[in-house]
């Protein structure tokens, strides 16, 4: 007995887990777009209004014709019912058209719910590969099964028809039980008793619980299924654009990657093959239950029948109202059957919400900040590391990116950054700019922990060319600007500086020519210097005290670098410039230089003084790389 109750008690709790997501949903599109949540209410009464409105007059018109056959009354009635059906039909019309409209709309807003929250994430969280596989799940799932969000629009869109359908049914078939059937139709007046009106209704019911049952099991497979399709979904999104993917194409053509490895692997490992055990061991049985449940509605048209008809033959009412009670009865029980399916699809939703609403609902725990950062026209900002470490988050408890660095810019000096690759040397550049904090120690700007000016304004003192920056494709200007409004002149100033204006001046539409091809059959392409000078534009642009190079040519020869580098130090003017580089040859210009190692600082100073100790980290690199740089 208890085993029965824990049992009911999970389902009850399942229920309404799904009734709190359903609406907390709903209240997401309510927010986001009211007009669409206007637009599927008029909608959705329309379409349960007009087969209604339809189903009455019919039988009003078929009784007439079977009864009195007034020619007046049946003019009316005619010119009643084309008047009812051309004002219905073009409101719903309209309608549907304005909901059409509307679903554009929210489909771009339901697909900026996820992206939105994560650029609202502390950095830390945003880059913890959990996050990555959580958000990738979340679109795996939409995708491939349209559960999740999709799946919660789907079943409003369907909801409210079936609950409209069920209050016009009920209206319409009241006088179905109520009518009697005449006294001397012998053993039909049975018909006549309460008890069997109720044992009709019981059937009725049963049997679409019966059929939604089928259903809801059947639809549930989709739950057990999910992990094989996000996979399947992975595997084909990648091999199946392979061949169309311009930064692998020479490895595929020299080696026939594609033929030999990536067609052998997506057909040993697709999903949704016929012959994949997993989709033959999910789709047979859910096709069959789905059969089952359409098979059990079936029978509820025949029991329909059946009672109307015997009703009529007693004498209950004429041959209009058949047309009404069967065309009212079996439009009720099919909203009542979608309902329930409905609230299946809502329980069967439950695992696809949850991972979406534990993503959204992903505290922010990196305090925000509250002083003013000051805006100083002589940028002085005096920015200092004090004894700082840091470990990255889920990281063992020994293993520090960074250990007791201590360093203090000078204003408006040039800075060198060196070291082997993984010394430490973004990680730095991660909390200078904040995106992530300290484990231990301090980053002081102006004597002031970093941590209690606003986060925003903070961050808009650097401006940072990564090591992987990337360029949008879109018009040059606005991947400069980082904006789709800007001033051009300074735009057009910036690239000059970056020197690009030669490369600008070649090209037809200017700032407006797209990068790339993606989304401009006019767009160009660009080399990776291009885009390299693209960014030190955009990072000029911004206008910051403190900018940033962290290794974004290190694609490039050792010279090559050293000649951008070169020239970005003669552009950067009176800004705190920080450089970052595993090849010493490009920062030999730099005031300072700090050698990182393991996390630490082992050496500070110019580079005559750094490479005249023999003993030191910076002499043994400079002399390993020598040999590429030497004249």
């Amino acid at each position: 007995m208890s085993d029965t109750n824990t049992e009911t008690n999970a389902e009850n709790d399942g229920l309404l887990q799904a009734w709190r997501y359903q609406l907390r949903a709903c209240g997401l599109w309510w927010r986001m777009r009211p007009q669409w949540f206007v637009a599927t209410v008029l909608d959705a009464l329309l379409q349960a209004a007009v087969p209604y409105a339809t189903i009455w007059f019919s039988a009003q018109l078929i009784n007439e014709l079977a009864g009195r056959r007034d020619p007046a009354a049946l003019k009316s009635w005619v010119i009643l019912i084309l008047a009812t059906a051309v004002v219905l039909t073009l409101a719903a019309a309209a309608c549907h058209h304005w909901k059409a409209a509307a679903d554009d709309t929210i489909e771009l807003d339901r697909m900026t719910v996820v992206s939105d929250k994560l650029m609202d994430l502390d950095f830390p969280v945003e880059d913890d590969p959990r996050t990555f596989d959580t958000v990738s799940n979340i679109e795996q799932n939409e995708n491939f099964t349209g559960k999740g969000l999709p799946s919660t629009q789907t079943i409003l869109e369907q909801s409210l028809p079936a609950v409209f359908q069920i209050i016009g049914g009920i209206a319409l078939s009241v006088s179905l039980f109520t009518s009697t059937v005449s006294a001397d139709a012998g053993w039909l007046a049975i018909l006549n008793s309460p008890w069997f009106a109720l044992a009709m209704v019981a059937v009725l019911v049963g049997d679409i619980m019966l059929s939604t049952a089928c259903y809801v099991h059947g639809d549930h497979y989709w739950v057990d299924y999910a992990e094989y399709g996000r996979f399947g979904n992975r595997i084909f999104r990648f091999f199946g654009m392979l061949f169309a993917n311009d930064k692998r194409a020479m490895d595929c053509r020299v080696y026939g990657q594609f033929e030999r490895v990536a067609i052998p692997f997506f057909r040993a490992n697709n999903m949704f093959d016929l012959h994949s055990p997993a989709l033959r061991r999910i789709f047979g049985p859910m096709s069959r239950w789905i059969a089952l449940s359409v098979a059990v509605n079936t029978m509820l048209i025949g029991i329909v029948y059946v009672f109307v008809c015997l009703k009529a033959w007693g004498g209950a009412f004429g041959i209009g109202s058949v047309t009404q009670y069967v065309g009212a009865i079996t439009t009720m029980f099919t909203g009542l059957s979608a309902l329930l399916e409905r609230i299946g699809d809502m329980r069967n939703n439950v695992p696809f919400l949850k991972s979406v609403f534990d993503f959204l609902d992903t505290p922010n725990t990196m305090y925000q900040g509250s002083l003013t950062t000051e805006k100083r026209a002589d940028r002085e900002y005096d920015v200092e590391f004090r004894d700082v470490s840091f470990r990255y988050p889920n990281a063992p408890a020994d293993a520090w990116a960074l250990r007791h660095v201590n360093l203090r810019f000078r204003i408006g000096s040039r800075l060198a950054i060196v070291g082997e690759n993984g010394s430490g040397k973004t990680t730095f550049i991660k909390l200078l700019c904040r995106l992530y904090d300290p484990t231990e120690g301090q980053i002081l700007l102006n004597g002031i922990d970093i941590r209690k000016y606003r986060y925003d304004e903070y961050m808009h003192i650097f401006a940072v060319v990564f090591q992987d920056f990337r360029l949008l494709a879109l018009p040059i200007g606005q991947n400069v600007a980082a904006s789709a409004h800007y001033d051009r002149a300074r735009v057009t100033d910036c690239l000059e500086k970056a020197d690009f204006g030669d490369r600008l001046a070649t090209l037809p539409r200017g700032l407006d020519t797209s990068l790339y091809r993606e989304l401009d059959k006019n767009g160009v392409q660009i080399s990776g210097g291009e885009a390299q000078k693209i960014a030190i534009a955009r990072a000029l642009y911004r206008d910051a005290p403190f900018i940033i190079l962290d290794e974004p040519t290190a694609a490039l020869d050792p010279i090559a670098e050293a000649q951008i580098y070169a020239k970005f130090n003669e552009i950067a003017g009176d800004k705190t410039a920080v450089y970052i580089s595993h090849r010493l040859s490009s920062c030999r210009f730099c005031d300072d230089i700090a050698v990182f190692d393991h996390g630490s600082i082992v050496q500070f100073g110019t580079h005559d003084e750094l490479v005249a100790d023999a003993a030191g980290k910076y002499h043994a690199l400079w002399h390993a790389q020598a040999q590429y740089y030497a004249k």
